[in-house]
């Protein structure tokens, strides 16, 4: 999910789930999805959606209702940091909405309750979406969301700055990303990029590191960790702070403004920071930075996130449900939901369009979408990903050994388990 969008999975949450009594059926095999009712939608749909989505989806779904006349499109905006336990506490007391958005993190642990609707093939085009987005609705072999809209890490760096170093194309490798970062800095940046030491959210930091050196954090039953290619990765990435190069604490809301005076030369992020960056550098900036995509290693993947759309079992309107989320998977649809909230599209033809394959830092997000891998969907994820987060911590602020950081890892993902 989006970086502002972090929520986090707690025991008790999991544990409330888990009551609900709605869990699923072992050993029978994949679900299978049932078909959906032809013609236009009709009735009441009840949608749940966060952040700034749920403030313009329902304004947005007028189109739809101008298509389905006999159809209504009830949208409540939920905060983020309550979105998880009012989903919970929904599917405890079967008191679910019709669709609502499901952090991609999330996805595993939702659908081992049971309360989620296979999303039905009939309707629904699996090759439509990119392959690392179509992954994350995936539970032990079947397809319980849509993905809506995504996000991926890219390389942001000072094109100026680089240049004054002698740099002129963006680094390749991770050879080149070291190279650059120190030349920025002896072109006078105090610091030659700005990498998450730890804290909320610094797995997704780390993990397109750890996936371009061939590490996999997890065989389909089981976590695995503790590798060699794990260990060269959290090497390589705490390299960065025992070099100097980038910085162990920055305030929040400091990234940026230090990234436009040049005290940062580069940083790893997400695409909304390219508004931010664009607005806060003020006229003619643009000229003055690029985005990247992540350097190779073995290859050049990133991570993926955003948020799914899912349909509940106990939903009213099922059919109608689908059917909404049909019409927000059209490409023409998604290429005007980014015009109206900047959300990158799902649907990898929505990127033909000239809104999107026109803008030279929009295209290179496009790019990696297709090099981008999400977690696991274990229902344990979250627990496991604050473990990484505590860890990375100890590797960038106080000089903590990669190989016993990825043993600890293990040891206590294997406590925690997978949930399944």
């Amino acid at each position: 999910m989006r970086r502002h969008a972090r929520a986090f999975v707690g025991v008790a949450a999991v544990a409330a789930l888990a009551l609900a009594g709605c869990g699923r059926e072992s050993g029978g095999g994949p679900e299978q999805a049932e078909s959906v009712a032809a013609g236009k939608a009709t009735g009441e749909i009840t949608v749940w959606a966060m952040g700034a989505e749920g403030e313009k989806l329902g304004a947005f779904a007028r189109e739809f209702t101008a298509a389905n006349p006999d159809a209504k499109v009830n949208v409540t905006a939920v905060p983020w940091d309550a979105a998880h336990q009012k989903i919970a506490s929904a599917i405890a007391a079967k008191q679910t909405p019709d669709v609502s958005m499901i952090g991609t993190t999330w996805q595993g642990e939702f659908a081992k309750t049971g309360a989620l609707d296979p999303t039905p093939a009939d309707l629904i085009a699996k090759d439509a979406f990119f392959p690392g987005a179509w992954e994350t609705t995936v539970v032990d072999g079947t397809a319980y969301s849509v993905p809506w809209y995504v996000e991926t890490r890219v390389i942001f760096y000072r094109k100026d700055l680089a240049a004054k170093a002698g740099i002129t194309k963006p680094p390749a490798s991770w050879d080149e990303l070291k190279a650059m970062a120190k030349a920025m800095q002896a072109g006078g940046a105090k610091w030659g990029i700005n990498l998450q030491p730890g804290k909320t959210g610094s797995w997704q930091s780390v993990m397109p590191f750890a996936w371009s050196n061939g590490a996999q954090v997890a065989d389909g039953t089981k976590y695995t960790f503790d590798s060699p290619e794990m260990v060269e990765a959290l090497r390589y990435y705490q390299s960065f702070f025992t070099e100097k190069l980038a910085p162990t604490e920055l305030a929040e809301g400091a990234l940026i403004p230090a990234f436009v005076r040049g005290d940062i030369a580069a940083f790893m992020s997400g695409p909304w920071q390219v508004s931010l960056v664009n607005e806060q550098g003020g006229a003619g900036f643009q000229e003055k930075f690029a985005v990247a995509p992540m350097p190779k290693q073995k290859t050049a993947t990133s991570f993926i996130g955003g948020s799914n759309l899912a349909v509940f079992k106990d939903a009213k309107n099922r059919d109608g449900a689908w059917k909404f989320i049909q019409w927000l998977s059209r490409p023409e649809v998604q290429v005007k939901w980014y015009q109206a909230t900047t959300d990158l599209p799902a649907v990898q033809s929505s990127w033909q369009d000239a809104t999107l394959s026109g803008d030279a830092n929009l295209k290179v997000f496009g790019e990696q979408l297709k090099d981008a891998k999400a977690p696991p969907t274990f229902p344990t994820w979250e627990q496991v990903a604050a473990v990484v987060d505590t860890e990375v911590e100890k590797l960038a602020k106080s000089g903590a050994d990669p190989a016993a950081a990825a043993k600890t890892i293990q040891d206590k993902a294997s406590a925690i388990g997978t949930g399944s």
